[in-house]
């Protein structure tokens, strides 16, 4: 993420869960190996706090009075927020050499309540017709996150912070880059503050769409680094956006899923048409675009780990 000249390539594990496994072992894997040792993944970690209201808001304020409900169900001082593998960190200290993220708000739609259809209906009438609430709501859930990263990275340093955005579907996001600057990206600065303070260098713009048109904003206000998850590859593919950026914009993940659902023929050219270029001009880790689900066969998934790892290398 420095641009420097590493002497290899990361391998970071695409949190494969226990239902593709169990498939998996069907397939090839065998009955107890462990894939993180058939396939060796380099250690990383992510921090996640407790971020939701404490007692939950069944009913989301309808008026800027009924906010003092959801201020007072964001306690930045409840440990209980505290992520449970904390201290597992701190005590690694200095000593730690896996990198750390910490992750530091759930995003635009996340933090008003969307659950359901039903109260994105209200929050998308909200943003026309009582613009001040959404404003007022946001600014509480970046004030609340602010206080509960600066009091976690006053107990340990992390290499990253993680800004989770699933803001759209693969089209477009649902709002425009200038609602979006207006109503989450200025309710984000307090956090982005707080970062700046600590001396965290990557600024991780994790999102679950197509958020091409949203980039020039994200990095006006100080994300550097991109980790495109689940999304039409073609409308988000990294050379384009690594030409249209350059060094602005670290890149993480990728590799379209599309192509590990197809065979080898798809996979071998997924990596080597994309791969070699984006680690050549370098900010960038090669990772599968999004999570491995079990219409992934093991071969297939063997076959791409393998070729990865022989890119890579090569």
């Amino acid at each position: 993420m420095r641009f420097g000249k590493p002497d290899r390539v990361p391998y970071l594990e695409e949190g494969i869960r226990d239902e593709v496994l169990k498939v998996w072992r069907k397939q090839g894997l065998g009955r107890w190996a462990d894939i993180r040792k058939v396939f060796a993944s380099d250690r990383h970690a992510e921090l996640e706090p407790d971020v939701d209201p404490v007692p939950e808001v069944k009913k989301w304020p309808v008026s800027l009075s009924g906010l003092a409900v959801l201020r007072r169900s964001l306690d930045h001082r409840d440990d209980g927020r505290l992520p449970g593998d904390l201290a597992v960190h701190i005590k690694a200290g200095k000593a730690r050499d896996y990198p750390l993220m910490l992750r530091v708000h759930r995003g635009f739609f996340l933090s008003m309540g969307v659950r359901g259809w039903n109260r994105f209906k209200e929050l998308i009438e909200q943003l026309i017709y009582d613009p001040q609430l959404v404003r007022e709501s946001m600014s509480i859930q970046g004030e609340f996150a602010a206080k509960l990263t600066e009091r976690i990275l006053r107990m340990v340093d992390v290499d990253a912070v993680v800004f989770s955005e699933p803001i759209g579907g693969n089209d477009k996001p649902l709002i425009s880059p200038g609602m979006y600057e207006e109503f989450v990206l200025k309710s984000y600065e307090p956090v982005l503050a707080v970062i700046r303070q600590y001396g965290v260098e990557t600024v991780i713009f994790r999102t679950y769409a197509n958020a091409r048109i949203l980039i020039p904003s994200i990095l006006k206000w100080g994300f550097n680094c991109l980790w495109a998850c689940e999304v039409n590859i073609e409308a988000m593919d990294y050379r384009d956006i690594r030409r249209e950026f350059g060094r602005d914009l670290r890149l993480i993940g990728g590799i379209d899923l599309d192509a590990l659902r197809r065979g080898k023929d798809a996979i071998r050219r997924e990596i080597e048409q994309k791969v070699p270029p984006l680690l050549a001009y370098g900010g960038y880790a090669p990772l599968a675009g999004g999570r491995i689900r079990e219409d992934v066969t093991f071969e297939n998934y063997a076959y791409y780990r393998r070729l990865l790892e022989m890119v890579t290398q090569r």
